[in-house]
This record gives C-alpha cells, structure tokens and sequence, in this order.
C-alpha cells in the first residue's frame, strides 16, 4: 500500500514533483500593455514594505502602472516608510496610501484590506484592466511584470498567479520552506489548476494578477470575505469565469524571514485547521495518510524484514526522489531528499497544533488578530473550499 501510494503521487497526480509549471518559459512580447494598479494590504510591515515598494515602482514595464497601499491599522510606521520609498525613487505620485478602515464581522483582515484596495482602484477614472495582489514581503525583478502580464494577455487568464521564492536561509528555512512548496504542490497539482478541464484551483496570494472585470463579476472580495486560505479561494471563484495559470519563479521572491522552528510553525499553524474545514474527521484522516505516506516507509525500512522492508526502502527512495527537483529549485543539496519522512513529521505536529489553537480560540492568528474562531470563518471555508 506505501509503494503504490508513491507510485501514484510520482504517475498519477498532474506530475507536480516535477514543478515543471514555471513563468520564465514566455517572453514579453510587445504588449499591448493596459494600466495595471497593485494593492498591498499592509499591517505592521514596516520592516519589509519599503522595499516591496521600491521593486513594484522599479518595473520596467512599458503601460500606466500605480500602487495603492492599504495601511490595515498598523501600529507602526508602515505607512511612513511606503511614502518614503516611492519619494526616494521620484515616483511619489504613483503611490496611494489608505487608512484602512476598521474589520468589520466576518471578514478577515487581509481580505477586508484588499477589498478596500480594489474600491479604490474602481473609483479610478478609467479603471485598470488588470490588479495586481500582492503582498508586503514580496520583492519583483524588475521585469517581472511584464512577464505576468504577456503571460495573462497571452493565455486569455482571468488570474495569473506566482508561487513566489520564498527565502530558504536559515536552517528551519532549509529544511522546512522547500517542502512547504513541495506539500502545496501535491494539494494543488500545478497543472491540473492550470487545465481548464479540471477542477483543481489554486493560486499563491504574494503574486496574483487578476482581471478586474472578472473579479467583479465574481461577487469581489467580498464573495470570499471569511477565507483564511484566500488565495485559493478566490481562484476557485475565477476559475469558472474563466482559464487561471499558477507557476514557480525565480522573477518574485519574499524577504519575510523564518529564522526558527517556532517561525515556520506560525505560518504552518495559521492556516491548517482551516485547510481542513475545521473537520475532526478530516484532521483524523490527514494524521492517517500522513503517517502511512511519510512515516510508514520508515518503519518498515527499520523493523520489518525480507518483502516488506524492501517495499518500505523502495518507498522511502521514491520519496526522496520526488522531492529533488524542489531542491534544485532551492539551491539545496539532494541529501535532504531523504529526510522528507521527518520533516513531514513535524508538519504533522504543525497541523495538530493548528487545530488546538483554533480550539482554544487563536486559530487564524496574524498581526494581533485571531481570524480562525468566528463561526462567520468556519462556514465561509466550508462553502467556498467544497
């Protein structure tokens, strides 16, 4: 049962080890090149959101591009530091910043940010074509628009999305960032979210390039207002108005630090539970195949003996040969194929972990705010992730 399970996973689910589905394949072309505004939903980003600025109002790209930043409330100087980056580069003018107004019930705040961005955007005299959702942590090569936007022009996309490069310095960043990108990738096969005959729909909420007139016409932000796991909410409501693309690249990358364990299990922990709909049985069902997928190879490699522990090694050697192009990818040595049973592990706890912060009432925790334990929340996923 664990060799067929990797046999599987390595024949049979869109070939997603591969992460094949990248953004460098295309060229820019000419254009034409319609106006484009970015939003960044911004809470206590002071750290990171200057230079996030500063590499969105660097693109090279040839048509009418403005950035609007939506200041969620912070309690620092996000605000301040946004103004001053685009003042350094002379671009002052190209940069609205907004005082975002308080969270309302049954939004989360990301999301009631970016509805506020996109009110704004639509009020614009004439409107953009396309937004550009990004985050405050991300930081774009200077061509890196004009790529997305040949791409979306290109395959007729109502979104385009990019599984940004996450920063993998740090030891808990080595060893836990490439399969968190390897994990989604098994959710979410790249190519089958990108096969409009499928029903698979993901995307990546760092990068998202969406058709304005689309998302309105999906009902907004608005139409997903409750979802923690947003990005791939709102690429199932685009989905079917219309084609999505997602892909890896190496043009967009995140500059949020993960310097410890205690880090990564944040990020993990906020969103998990709600991966799961908040199911006890679902959550049940994960712990299982997680144990049979990751663990049980190991197992059998260490104490069973003659046909089973060869199908347990055999299993083990499959895994950690799916898991070496997202290495490559990374830049990290193949030795760290072999210890995919281990991490998947901790991942495991992670989950675990995930589910008693939402019962203790801080599920969803982000910035000061806990998002996970409204009953708004909980029956938003369950709707919108069916």
């Amino acid at each position: 049962m664990v060799l067929a399970i990797w046999l599987y996973l390595l024949s049979g689910r869109g070939a997603f080890w591969l992460a094949r589905e990248r953004d460098e394949a295309i060229s820019p072309g000419q254009g034409p090149w319609p106006r484009i505004t970015a939003i960044i939903p911004a809470r206590d980003e002071a750290e990171c959101v200057g230079e996030t600025v500063a590499s969105l109002l660097r693109q090279d790209y040839p048509g009418e591009f403005t950035v609007i930043l939506v200041d969620d409330q912070s309690r620092d100087a996000t605000a301040q530091v946004a103004r001053d980056a685009a003042a350094a580069l002379g671009a002052g003018m190209r940069l609205s910043v907004l005082a975002g107004r308080a969270l309302p019930a049954g939004w989360t705040g990301k999301l009631w940010a970016q509805h506020q961005g996109v009110e704004a955007a639509e009020a614009m005299s004439p409107p953009p074509v396309y937004l550009l959702f990004t985050d405050a942590d991300i930081v774009y090569r200077p061509d890196a628009l004009k790529g997305l936007v040949a791409r979306a022009q290109m395959g007729g996309h109502v979104l385009t999305s990019l599984m940004v490069k996450l920063r993998c310095v740090t030891l808990a960043e080595r060893m836990f960032i490439p399969a968190f990108v390897f994990f989604f990738q098994m959710l979410y096969p790249f190519a089958w979210a990108n096969d409009s005959r499928r029903a698979t729909a993901a995307a990546a909420g760092g990068c998202m390039l969406v058709r304005r007139d689309a998302l309105r016409e999906a009902g907004g932000m608005a139409a997903i207002r409750s979802a923690l796991i947003d990005d791939c909410a709102l690429a199932k409501k685009l989905k079917a108005s219309g084609p999505i693309w997602i892909g890896l690249t190496e043009r967009v990358s995140s500059i949020r630090a993960y310097p410890a364990l205690e880090d990564i299990r944040r990020m993990v922990s906020r969103t998990a539970y709600a991966q799961l709909n908040y199911s006890p049985l679902l959550l049940a069902g994960t712990v299982l195949g997680l144990a049979i997928t990751y663990l049980a190879p190991v197992w059998l490699t260490a104490f069973a003996g003659g046909t089973a522990r060869l199908l347990g090694v055999v299993a083990w050697l499959a895994m950690a040969l799916a898991f070496q192009p997202t290495l490559r990818f990374y830049r990290l040595s193949m030795l760290w194929g072999p210890a995919l049973p281990a991490i998947a592990a901790v991942y495991l706890a992670f989950t675990l972990d995930s589910a008693y912060q939402h019962a203790r009432g801080r599920g969803g925790m982000w910035k000061g705010r806990a998002q996970g334990n409204i009953q708004d929340n909980i029956q938003g996923n369950i709707s919108e992730l069916r």
